[in-house]
């Protein structure tokens, strides 16, 4: 029996990509300049996490006049403020019907394998065969939480950042908000302000300013080129892909959000969760040296801008300016009774993709995927969206671009390249 009789087959296609998120469609506009035949699946709608996996309250970190994407820059009258969730769903899905991309929703896939000629993408409604993949998923679709979560007791409610949405489905009394980067604070300040008390575990983290020196930070990371800084100038990529997210909120006002704003605020902050025993969680002592290194690697960094703006003088600038370093006092609270002063635990400890789904040989021993700059272990097998996959921007909306124009070149060579081989094949056969 053929390949294709064997199970139902929707279509064959050059390239099918998986997630119909703002990678996935910018990779389809690429694909679709390139020429080749191709079709993004996605198990929802388009946009489908910004709509049901995040709380009601979020924004990006970014200002909108650096929501793009390829031939689509913003395009609304708000260019220095903060897109909600829901906007920035619009947006995608606005870009989906200006790109015409072939988007099939509702149409789970359950499992990538090689097959004879490319590879076989099984969904929930009916298989595609295809010369390459592109895993377009995403980085955040579950989140990270720690095994000493199952020391938790049982009067304890256990929330992720995935799974939260308000303060008002939480249970009354106090609340730890694991995690200090920029999810981790924007729930806690969050909750606080809603009358429940919030102790926030703080481990290693990035401090940045708001606005600097009269522009939004973002602006400066993209004016020196931190941004566009390839993986391939760094010392350790390992390490550059797990630096946490910059404490950072997107507000009207444009408001810095740190650790002091929070303690000013009423949260008390101890230093990250190292254990649980007995009923009670026990926290690091080395709170105040992880903040001294946070404020010091921040300096560093405006130190860096002030330099830079000096050689480069960029108009409407404002003078240079340092901030009031971290307060912590000598000594940090080092246990805290759970069910009794905590009766909710959120855990904002970061996330990770889910590629359960792909029965292929890609993964390290951690389990992680296999990759070098977006392109797989596994030859034609492409993946977007990854923490600094090329560059330190490649998670980010905007930072999409560039690596969508340089994998689709990649591909559309793989793709020439392997039809080549299969008709010499099939020319060999027939004589």
């Amino acid at each position: 029996m053929s390949e294709s009789a064997s199970r139902g087959i929707a279509g064959t296609v050059d390239v099918v990509v998986i997630g119909a998120g703002h990678s996935g469609l910018a990779m389809s506009y690429l694909l679709g300049q390139c020429s080749l035949r191709h079709v993004v699946l996605e198990r929802g709608e388009v946009a489908n996490s910004w709509r049901t996996e995040r709380w009601d309250s979020l924004r990006l970190l970014t200002p909108n006049w650096m929501t793009r994407l390829p031939g689509y820059p913003y395009r609304g009258d708000d260019p220095d403020g903060y897109m909600s969730a829901g906007q920035a769903a619009d947006f995608i899905s606005n870009y989906a019907t200006y790109t015409s991309a072939p988007v099939l929703t509702r149409t789970t896939v359950t499992r990538v394998a090689q097959s004879r000629h490319g590879f076989r993408v099984e969904t929930s409604r009916g298989d595609w065969l295809c010369q390459a993949v592109v895993l377009a998923t995403g980085a955040f679709n579950k989140p990270v939480i720690p095994r000493l979560a199952e020391a938790m007791p049982a009067n304890v409610e256990q929330l992720s950042a995935h799974t939260y949405r308000n303060p008002r489905q939480l249970a009354p009394g106090g609340v730890l908000v694991v995690g200090a980067s920029a999810t981790g604070l924007q729930l806690a300040q969050e909750i606080q302000l809603s009358g429940r008390p919030v102790t926030l575990a703080v481990g290693e983290h990035v401090r940045l300013p708001r606005v600097y020196r009269g522009r939004d930070i973002q602006w400066w990371m993209l004016a020196t080129g931190v941004l566009d800084q390839h993986i391939d100038d760094v010392d350790d990529p390992d390490r550059a892909r797990r630096v946490p997210s910059p404490q950072l909120v997107g507000t009207s006002d444009r408001a810095t959000l740190d650790l002091n704003v929070l303690q000013g605020q009423g949260v008390k902050i101890v230093g990250r969760l190292m254990g649980i025993r007995d009923s009670v969680a026990q926290f690091s002592g080395s709170l105040r040296n992880v903040c001294a290194l946070a404020d010091l690697k921040m300096n560093r960094l405006l130190a860096w801008i002030d330099q830079w703006a000096e050689a480069n003088t960029p108009s409407g600038i404002g003078p240079t300016e340092r901030f009031v370093p971290t307060l912590v006092g000598e000594t940090s609270q080092l246990e805290l009774k759970l069910g009794e002063d905590i009766r909710t635990v959120l855990w904002a400890t970061g996330s990770k993709p889910d590629f359960s789904w792909l029965d292929l040989p890609i993964f390290d021993r951690k389990g992680d995927l296999k990759h070098s700059r977006g392109v797989a272990d596994v030859p034609g097998v492409y993946v977007l969206g990854l923490p600094y996959l090329r560059r330190r921007k490649s998670s980010f909306i905007h930072g999409a671009e560039d690596d969508v124009r340089e994998l689709s070149t990649h591909i559309a060579d793989y793709i020439d390249r392997s039809t080549s081989q299969i008709k010499s094949r099939l020319r060999s056969v027939a004589i």
